[in-house]
């Protein structure tokens, strides 16, 4: 990774980080979760956690109150801290992710419905911000 990707790449995650501290601080105000996702949908990929093989990959997923919930990251580096957090791979192994360029991630995360996904959360355990499919439908580009 470039020098230039790493910065652009904190850049991402400072203002994500932002966006979720918002949402924090007003849980009840919708204009913040909106902000929120409205980047999130805005990045030029989402990475994902790979739970499958490179032929068939499967996004990582929780298992939550809401139903399942496919993890989103933002960057390659809050998907390895997202795998060894969660107990996917120990620290010092290789992390197996894939990546999908915006807007196709979006519809690709929205066909999901099909195999039980309920919804998805972003950088999860570093954010953890979730949303219902649904809602992540509205931020389709038309």
């Amino acid at each position: 990774m470039s020098e230039t990707d790493a910065r652009d790449g904190d850049q991402v995650t400072a203002r994500l980080d932002r966006l979720n501290e918002a949402c924090r601080a007003a849980p009840q105000e919708i204009e913040p979760q909106i902000a929120l996702w409205s980047a999130i949908c805005s990045l030029d990929e989402w990475v994902f956690v790979n739970r499958g093989t490179a032929e068939q990959p499967r996004p990582y997923a929780l298992a939550a109150e809401a139903g399942h919930l496919v993890c989103i990251y933002s960057t390659p580096e809050r998907a390895r801290a997202g795998a060894i957090a969660n107990g996917l791979v120990a620290e010092g192994e290789a992390v197996p992710m894939f990546s999908t360029p915006l807007p196709s991630a979006l519809d690709w995360v929205l066909g999901l419905a099909g195999a039980g996904v309920s919804g998805a959360t972003v950088d999860y355990p570093q954010l953890g911000a979730w949303t219902p499919l649904p809602n992540l439908a509205r931020f389709r580009q038309t």
